[in-house]
């Protein structure tokens, strides 16, 4: 009888404590939901179970991905990067899985959590926490900034894989958001994640001063003075021949589209680390050359990869006579323009500690050396 009363007694706790959540959830923010959530330990999916699959997917892609981690490159340098990127992409993946939560609408989160949680390589907020440490700071303050821009990141690749856009199938080896969640919920997804991301950045314990800075900086990087105007430039460069182009449009489609982010995300990085004048300048003309590879890169894998190793639709660039590099100077100048940004991207961080640098040296070498 007794164990009858004690477990009739933890059943009203459990459906008090259940009935009280659940009020407080349609009443909070949900800034404050997530909070409320950490602070009561209701995973909406297990964070070890999350470390184990971002650890595994982490691992396999640098297995397929990275010819040099562990060896000295051309300049003499040696740097074991894969452990420190298996660990910044947990720490990553468990803020991304906390501030996401399967709330109502729950199409719209399931969405979004299926968009951002898919996998990645999570370059930009790796390179976001790196910035940080480079000047000084500490992860612990870059990473609601390193989860803002992952956000911002993942909502340009549900708008561009649009019907609309570039009317793609498939991102990241899966299906995409709108192909599995329809194009409205795909596009609201999307918004909400723009939203979120400056929800999320200023939750960052920083000055009132760095937040601005740094939100003056994201803003900057996505619209008509970055991504979004990339974006236009990419869509109306379309089907133009070779001789009606030229290297500055080209230019100014990667810097945009694709560097702008990359940019933003050193630099906010650096500007929450603390870092002087001269210092965040260092870090910003960094991240335009390695912004500038990435995409000069990926338009070289697209000409000479498959889709089963991309992990998306290989060729769709030359289908839709888009411009890329490989179409402008061919794809041995192409690889030639990479080894120039590596050693520019180099460059730009003489000056600070020889230890700190090193995670973004490897970066650089990862961006370069990448198959997919």
């Amino acid at each position: 009888m007794e164990a009858q009363n004690i477990f009739l007694y933890l059943l009203i706790v459990f459906l008090s404590l259940h009935f009280v959540f659940t009020t407080l959830k349609g009443r909070l923010s949900p800034a404050n939901t997530r909070r409320l959530i950490r602070l009561l330990h209701i995973p909406i999916k297990s964070p070890v179970a999350a470390a184990i699959f971002a650890r595994k997917d982490t691992r396999e892609f640098l297995d397929s991905s990275i010819k040099l981690v562990n060896e000295e490159d051309d300049f003499g340098f040696s740097f074991d990067f894969k452990p420190y990127m298996i660990s910044k992409a947990e720490t990553i993946n468990r803020a991304l899985d906390e501030a996401i939560p399967l709330i109502e609408p729950l199409n719209i989160h399931k969405a979004m959590r299926y968009a951002i949680l898919a996998g990645g390589k999570r370059v930009r907020p790796i390179l976001c926490l790196a910035a940080c440490e480079l000047v000084g700071g500490e992860e612990r303050l870059a990473i609601q900034a390193a989860c803002a821009v992952e956000m911002i990141h993942t909502m340009s690749l549900i708008k561009d894989d649009l019907p609309c856009m570039d009317n793609d199938d498939l991102r990241r080896g899966k299906p995409t958001t709108h192909k599995v969640f329809g194009e409205s919920v795909a596009i609201l997804s999307g918004g909400a994640l723009l939203a979120l991301a400056f929800e999320h950045l200023t939750e960052a314990d920083v000055s009132s001063k760095k937040m601005v800075r740094a939100v003056k900086e994201l803003a900057k990087s996505i619209g008509t003075k970055g991504l979004v105007a990339g974006q236009a430039k990419d869509l109306s460069s379309e089907g133009l021949e070779q001789n009606d182009v030229g290297l500055e449009d080209l230019e100014y489609i990667h810097v945009h589209k694709t560097g702008s982010l990359l940019e933003a995300s050193a630099v906010i990085g650096a500007v929450i680390g603390g870092g002087t004048e001269k210092e965040i300048e260092k870090v910003r003309n960094f991240a335009r050359c390695i912004g500038l590879l990435f995409q000069v890169v990926d338009d070289i894998l697209d000409e000479t990869k498959s889709s089963e190793e991309l992990g998306k639709t290989a060729g769709k660039d030359k289908v839709a006579g888009k411009l890329t590099y490989p179409k402008v100077i061919g794809v041995e100048k192409s690889k030639e323009f990479v080894e120039k940004l590596k050693r520019d991207a180099r460059e730009h961080l003489q000056g600070f500690d020889s230890d700190k640098v090193k995670p973004l040296i490897a970066l650089t070498n990862f961006i370069a050396n990448r198959n997919h």
